[in-house]
C-alpha cells in the first residue's frame, strides 16, 4: 500500500510541475530559448527534482521544451520560421477539421459550442490562465465534431505552440485595436448555421491576421 501511495505521490507531483511549467512557458514567464535549470525550478515550485526532471521530459514531447545536452533543458526556441511553419499548419489542419465539424455538427455540438463562446467571453475579465483555458476550450470545440481523434491531437498541440508568439503579438497597442470578440462572434454565428465555407473562412482571416502583424514584428533568425 505504502509503494501504490508513494506512486500516486509522485504521479501527481509530477502533474503539478507540468502544468505550472507548461503554463509559464505558454505565457512567456519562462522565455523561448531560457535554459531550465532543475534545482531553480524546483525551488520556484516547491517540489522535488525528479518530478520537474520528469515534467520537462513530458514537455520536450509537447515541443515546448527542448534537450541542449545529455541532462539539460531549455524553453523551445521562438523564430519567425518557426511561427510561419506554425500558422501554415493550423490553417490546413483546423480549416480541415471545422470544415468536417460543422458539417458532423449535432444540436449537442451547437449548445456546448454556443456555451463555450459564452464561458470565454466572461472569462476575458478574469485572470490570463483563466481566460486562456476558455479561449482553447472555444477554439477545439469549433471542431470536436470533426470525426478525427488524431486531427485534433494535432490542432490542439499546434494551438498551445501558437499561444507564446501570440502573446509577443499582444503587447503591442496597434494589435489591442483588433475586435477579437467580433471575430469570434463571427466564426460562431457561420458554425452554428452550418456554413461551413464561411466559417473556415472566419477561422482563417483571425489567424492570419494575428499572422501577419506578428511576422512584421519579428526579424529573421
Amino acid at each position: 500500500m505504502n509503494m501504490i501511495d508513494n506512486s500516486g505521490k509522485e504521479t501527481s507531483a509530477t502533474r503539478g510541475a507540468y502544468l505550472a511549467l507548461r503554463e509559464m512557458i505558454l505565457l512567456g514567464k519562462l522565455p523561448a530559448g531560457q535554459k531550465l535549470k532543475i534545482e531553480q525550478l524546483r525551488s520556484m515550485l516547491n517540489t522535488g527534482a525528479s518530478p520537474v526532471r520528469e515534467a520537462l521530459s513530458l514537455l520536450t514531447s509537447d515541443m515546448l521544451v527542448e534537450r541542449i545536452d545529455q541532462r539539460g533543458f531549455r524553453a523551445a526556441p521562438a523564430s519567425k520560421a518557426n511561427f510561419e511553419e506554425i500558422l501554415t499548419l493550423r490553417c490546413v489542419l483546423e480549416g480541415m477539421a471545422l470544415r468536417q465539424s460543422v458539417t458532423n455538427g449535432s444540436p449537442e455540438w451547437e449548445e456546448r459550442l454556443i456555451l463555450s463562446h459564452h464561458r470565454m467571453n466572461r472569462a476575458a475579465s478574469q485572470d490570463t490562465a483563466t481566460f486562456e483555458d476558455a479561449h482553447k476550450t472555444f477554439h477545439m470545440t469549433l471542431i470536436d465534431s470533426c470525426g478525427s481523434p488524431m486531427l485534433e491531437r494535432y490542432c490542439s498541440q499546434l494551438y498551445d505552440l501558437n499561444i507564446r508568439y501570440r502573446y509577443l503579438a499582444a503587447v503591442s497597442d496597434t494589435y489591442q485595436k483588433r475586435d477579437i470578440p467580433a471575430e469570434h462572434q463571427q466564426i460562431l454565428d457561420a458554425a452554428v448555421k452550418h456554413d461551413a465555407d464561411a466559417a473556415v473562412e472566419h477561422l482563417l482571416s483571425h489567424y492570419r491576421l494575428t499572422g501577419e502583424y506578428l511576422t512584421n514584428q519579428m526579424s529573421d533568425p
